[in-house]
């Protein structure tokens, strides 16, 4: 029996990304510009110091970890509710739709905080380059209706773009690590005791690096979103779990490395702390480009980080969109939401998900809001908080999964042992980072609690929904969302 909810005009477009196509989307998503230009200074100065790529690594390897069992349970779900049915395929179906509270949370609070940095950047570059200033927001609410026009477009489409986009700024930015390696830097050394070193890296502020580590590389997960529109589901998005994960740490090791190189192990925080006091953090990367490039070389990183927190909010965009696509043809939230154009994109939940983030950006207007020290700090903040609560339900959830099937349990290391490590892992970390989340945004412990806890909030949230909305289901339509949901 089908879904009461389904219609003719709900699907997506199958078969229309490679392995190749879904790494771009997580690659875009991740935007290592945002995180070199805005997450790097601030987990320097916040956090451990010059040890903060170190911080990115020791993320690398927690969420690559964690990705083992990700993989394993990937094989035996295939949709577009990505977190929220790997969570429901082991934990139930009211922890899935709990689970998709958290990601809807999670992935608008962090593209709020870009749309925010957005605004300052290109803000800070128009005024620059051509004298015309013009208010942080205009720019973020321009920015919004420029992904809305590409959240009506096919998907390949928007792989396309974000391809370009993404080669060009990792680009520029490799080049650059490349000519301070060759050239020895600021003549200080590479400042190997004071970037890699356990005690350095170890130190009081690590969980702060953390945040931002995590901030910076999180969205692998988001390979799992597109499966029902990869060619080939099973494989294809294990593979690019692994890719996206490797690529991001060496990218963010050798390159925030090569920034504390390049200014100096003795000046690099100082050098961070005097861009964020200068109200553009993006400085840090900006002055190294011009002084180990040449002029040209701020113009145009500053031109590919305003294409990059483009692509960034795109790959967000796509996700939520279709988070909320998945729910609405699941029946937990308005069917509406799971209609399609011809071209496959999710058109109501695309128009939907613009008009949210448009609604937190009026809103950090209207109260005064700090685009960077509020909306990025904090959302980005938040963000880190679920997302990582979300791994831990995964894993969780994938262990209960494969005990409860012992027939397709046949690799005690993926399945089992590896996925214990990553849950300790996972588990280790975000105390951590709770903890501790007063050091990021800023305010006293209570305070500090009560945004973290807004993740807790919005499980508590998808839980209600869920109740809602079994209540108007019949036994059959309850079935058939029990079955989708696998």
């Amino acid at each position: 029996m089908a879904s009461q909810t389904q219609q003719a005009n709900t699907g997506l477009s199958r078969g229309a990304l490679s392995t190749f196509g879904i790494v771009v989307m997580v690659l875009a998503a991740a935007s290592p510009l945002i995180g070199l230009t805005g997450a790097m200074p601030l987990a320097m100065i916040t956090g451990n110091g010059n040890a903060a790529p170190a911080a990115y690594v020791l993320v690398g390897i927690i969420l690559l970890v964690f990705g083992v069992g990700f993989v394993a349970l990937s094989r035996h779900v295939t949709n577009a509710g990505a977190l929220y049915a790997y969570v429901g395929r082991g934990l139930g179906l009211p922890m899935g739709i709990g689970a998709a509270g958290v990601a809807w949370w999670a992935y608008t609070t962090i593209q709020v905080a870009v749309y925010a940095f957005f605004g300052v950047v290109a803000s800070g570059t128009l005024a620059a380059y051509t004298g015309i200033t013009l208010p942080w927001y205009v720019l973020s609410i321009a920015l919004i209706i420029l992904v809305q026009v590409f959240g009506y477009l096919h998907i390949e489409i928007g792989a396309r773009v974000l391809l370009i986009i993404m080669a060009l700024e990792w680009g520029i930015m490799i080049i650059l690590g490349l000519v301070i390696l060759f050239t020895g830097g600021a003549d200080q050394g590479f400042g190997t005791d004071q970037v890699w070193a356990p005690a350095a890296v170890f130190s009081a502020g690590l969980p702060v690096a953390l945040i931002w580590g995590f901030a910076s590389m999180f969205g692998f997960e988001s390979s799992a979103i597109y499966a029902e529109e990869a060619k080939d589901p099973r494989k294809s998005v294990a593979r690019a779990v692994v890719i996206s994960v490797v690529a991001i740490t060496v990218f963010f090791a050798f390159t925030g490395w090569m920034a504390i190189v390049g200014y100096g192990p003795a000046d690099a925080v100082n050098q961070a702390i005097a861009a964020l006091e200068g109200g553009d953090p993006a400085q840090y990367i900006f002055q190294l480009g011009d002084g180990y490039l040449g002029s040209w070389a701020p113009v145009m990183m500053s031109l590919f980080v305003i294409t990059s927190m483009f692509g960034c909010v795109l790959a967000f965009h796509n996700g939520i969109a279709r988070y909320q696509y998945r729910l609405g043809r699941d029946g937990v939230l308005p069917a509406a939401l799971a209609r399609t154009r011809a071209n496959g994109a999710p058109a109501v939940s695309s128009v939907v998900q613009c008009v949210t983030a448009l609604i937190f950006i009026v809103i950090g207007v209207v109260v005064g809001a700090d685009p960077v020290v509020i909306l990025f700090t904090w959302g980005g903040g938040i963000a880190v908080v679920g997302i990582i609560g979300l791994y831990i339900l995964t894993a969780i959830s994938g262990i209960v999964f494969f005990r409860k099937n012992p027939q397709l349990n046949n690799n005690i290391w993926t399945t089992l042992l590896v996925p214990i490590v990553g849950l300790a892992l996972l588990l280790i970390a975000e105390y951590l980072i709770v903890t501790q989340f007063s050091l990021l945004v800023g305010t006293d412990q209570g305070t500090a609690y009560l945004i973290a806890g807004t993740c807790v909030l919005a499980f508590l949230v998808g839980l209600v929904l869920f109740v809602a909305r079994k209540r108007s289901l019949s036994p059959d339509a309850l079935a058939d969302l029990e079955t989708e949901l696998t």
